[in-house]
């Protein structure tokens, strides 16, 4: 992400969106790891925007994974998104 106006709107949907990706266990997404998606989505303000969600490995393969979301007016504007992660621990089964 480049040093563009922090957009609370964006946020918000980034760190809910954060929340519900990381409702499954350790267990759970090792299965799908690495994996991600992006769909279209309504940010709490009531713009239309683009939700990337992926599942990869923090380091090594088979040992954390980090979750991460952007949200984002769209493709040309992925640059000045908001960004979300959160690092689930192989422990976490």
């Amino acid at each position: 992400m480049t040093d563009a106006p922090y957009d609370p709107d964006l946020q918000a949907m980034a760190e809910e969106e954060l929340s519900r990706a990381c409702t499954l266990s350790w267990r759970e997404l090792s299965k799908i790891t690495p994996w991600g998606d992006t769909f279209d989505g309504v940010a709490p303000g009531g713009r239309y925007v683009d939700v990337e969600r992926s599942y990869i490995w923090a380091q090594e393969t088979g040992g954390d994974i980090l979750v991460e979301v952007v949200v984002s007016g769209g493709a040309s504007r992925y640059e000045h998104g908001a960004r979300a992660s959160r690092v689930i621990k192989k422990g976490n089964a």
